[in-house]
């Protein structure tokens, strides 16, 4: 599972027959089958379809994905939610955060043990005490399209996306931020609880928003351009909002 857990990040695009054979080049004795049910026990999926974190629930709302073209032109523009897994030395738990799409910061994150909707809320509540995007972006899980997600963000006037399935990178931005919280701190570390998991992410994070200097920031911080926020948008780019 460890091993899957890194080839997956590595190669997202990998599905269970080529997992399979890079797991047997490197000396594991697997078939097809078991390499298929550890996939799901870690919820992993090749990107098309998208990481099986995310199943939509057919009685909820789906909004279209109408961002493709659009600049996103300061902070508050866009946010992008995900979740991820976070592996533990026994088990694993689930990683939800909250991204600004301009300054790449992390306005807010949460971990938890169920894949419940509630910490996804709780996360949401605390980026809303920092701003307030135009418009904001999640993929299609129950978490995000249930009706207490999409109401707290349509109470605020909040325009909602949803990228469309088995579109990883209608999301890109936050598949960037796991891949760097992976590498950069979560499998270096190796942690071994839920609470070690948590200390060690808020120290990351703290170093990825405000140390951390980012390529495509001009080597600015995401706090750095964050603060930033009296870029406002131009009429030009208001208008082609969608």
């Amino acid at each position: 599972m460890r091993c899957l857990d890194e080839e997956y990040t590595a190669h997202p695009f990998y599905g269970s027959r080529r997992m399979t054979a890079v797991l047997r080049r490197a000396g594991y004795a697997v078939n097809r089958k078991r390499v298929m049910r550890l996939m799901r026990q870690l919820g992993l999926a090749a990107i098309d379809p998208k990481p099986a974190l995310s199943h939509p629930d057919p009685h909820h709302r789906v909004y279209p994905y109408l961002l493709r073209g659009v600049t996103v032109t300061g902070p508050d523009h866009v946010w992008s939610t995900d979740i991820t897994y976070i592996r533990l030395s026994l088990g694993f738990v689930y990683l939800a955060a909250i991204l600004d799409g301009y300054s790449r910061k992390v306005l807010a994150w949460r971990l938890s043990n169920p894949l419940e909707t509630q910490f996804c809320l709780d996360c949401l509540d605390e980026a809303l005490r920092v701003g307030q995007p135009l418009i904001f972006n999640s993929d299609q899980g129950v978490q995000f399209t249930s009706t207490a997600f999409t109401g707290r963000l349509a109470q605020a006037g909040i325009r909602i996306r949803m990228a469309g399935r088995g579109r990883a990178h209608d999301n890109i931005f936050v598949e960037r931020l796991w891949r760097s919280v992976k590498y950069e701190e979560v499998y270096p570390s190796g942690y071994d609880t839920l609470d070690d998991a948590y200390h060690g992410l808020h120290r990351y994070f703290e170093f990825y928003n405000y140390q951390r200097p980012h390529q495509a920031l001009d080597y600015r911080t995401p706090a750095e351009v964050y603060a930033d926020r009296a870029v406002t948008l131009s009429p030009t780019g208001a208008e082609a909002l969608p």
